[in-house]
């Protein structure tokens, strides 16, 4: 018998689980809440924001069928939604709120990293304004200022030099641009090397990895412009393959064992951001969930049946299940409005031409009005292509990105340039 799911969420993220979920052959209706444009021709969208924790426990009492919640963005994660659903009885895949801390709150983690010995950045934790402006004024730059809280990808700061970093601390813990999430700050070394994200299953015990990805957070090309939710991103990463090994020795599953030692063992995706610098791995950032857009080049990898992968991560049963991938090699380019990550339009009319073989496009900031598909968010759409190579698989997801057409559109010209 076919089983329902909801999927929480309406980027890119969420449609690339979507049509994972919609190729299994266990799975009968896809819900989303609240979708997007792209979602809607696979799944019924239902209009409930991904922060309405009421109204999806709400919408998944009144609709018996539903097998399983899959709860994918950060902040009903942080909410504590896995939590509520459980209590109610129902089955959902993603940490509970306890778990979620290793993303939502910065000084968490990084208390956890030094505690259990895995390696990350030297780190200084601030709640007073006065007291990491009298830090700032001694420290060595560049360095980094992170908000403790979650801010769409958006809450870190690389500083040059001081006026930076004082202009920075004001913008985040006076001015209040990011909100309580800047209530507490984390301010730590600058990491040189290569970086790389490195996603995992896990049931709390056994874990079982993904392929590497590489993505890019600045705006324009050269890495320039302000920091994003990400403008592309590759798969897998040519040069971290010697140290994979050495990831999940070091740092993945020290990182399980430690919050199992917490009394909060991790269920669901946990994302490894990494450096990989002269003097070894280390640890920039954790998230509780599938990353965007790392998940539009990772996911579509994945060859076995992603619902039964979710249901050996809820039950614990991890190491019985199959968890295998094509091994072909996958570039994203991401189509954002213009003036993201600041101010940008929305409702221009987006326009589609054919997409040449091995094209996917993901929405990401897509609705429907009046009959037509217009523009909805910052990231609008996610052009990802697979290929034999990455050379192949750029040139394809470029050509894609060739035939997106809507008012005020950029992206990167640079996505996987470099290898």
């Amino acid at each position: 018998m076919k089983k329902d799911v909801l999927v929480i969420g309406g980027g890119g993220r969420e449609h690339a689980i979507c049509q994972k979920l919609k190729e299994s052959s266990r799975v009968g209706t896809i819900y989303a809440a609240p979708g997007n444009a792209g979602i809607a021709q696979i799944a019924e969208c239902v209009d409930i924001k991904a922060t309405d924790l009421d109204g999806i426990l709400d919408f998944v009492r009144a609709n018996p069928d539903i097998y399983m919640t899959v709860v994918a963005p950060d902040d009903p994660l942080s909410m504590g939604l896995v939590d509520r659903l459980n209590a109610g009885g129902f089955r959902a895949f993603g940490p509970d709120k306890a778990a979620a801390r290793i993303e939502s709150s910065k000084a968490f983690s990084k208390n956890l990293m030094k505690k259990y010995g895995i390696d990350t950045a030297a780190f200084e934790v601030f709640e007073d304004y006065s007291a990491a402006k009298s830090y700032l004024d001694k420290a060595s730059y560049p360095l980094v200022i992170k908000t403790d809280g979650l801010a769409l990808g958006k809450g870190v700061l690389i500083c040059e030099n001081l006026q930076q970093a004082s202009d920075g601390l004001k913008s985040i813990m006076l001015d209040k641009a990011f909100g309580v999430a800047g209530s507490r700050i984390v301010v730590e070394e600058f990491l040189r090397g290569v970086e790389v994200s490195l996603l995992a299953f896990t049931d709390g015990k056994t874990v079982k990895l993904m392929p590497s990805a590489r993505d890019y957070k600045r705006a324009f090309d050269g890495d320039n412009g302000l920091n994003t939710g990400g403008m592309g991103a590759f798969s897998p990463v040519p040069d971290f393959m010697p140290y994979i090994k050495k990831a999940e020795k070091e740092i993945v599953i020290p990182t399980v064992k430690a919050m199992q030692q917490e009394g909060c063992p991790f269920s669901g995706v946990l994302y490894f951001g990494l450096m990989v610098c002269a003097d070894g791995i280390k640890v920039l950032e954790y998230n509780a969930r599938f990353g965007d857009p790392e998940t539009q080049v990772v996911l579509p990898a994945l060859t076995s049946d992603l619902l039964d992968v979710f249901d050996a991560v809820i039950d614990g049963r991890l190491d019985t299940a199959a968890v295998e991938w094509d091994g072909k090699k996958r570039v994203c380019v991401v189509a954002a409005s213009g003036g993201y990550p600041l101010e940008y339009k929305k409702g221009d009319e987006i326009f589609l031409g054919g997409m040449p073989e091995g094209v996917q496009i993901f929405h990401a900031g897509t609705t429907f009005k009046d009959y037509r598909m217009v523009t909805n968010g910052g990231r609008v759409l996610a052009v990802s292509a697979s290929g034999d190579t990455l050379a192949e698989a750029r040139e394809k997801a470029y050509k894609g990105v060739s035939k997106v057409i809507f008012g005020g559109m950029f992206y990167r010209k640079d996505i996987a340039a470099e290898v």
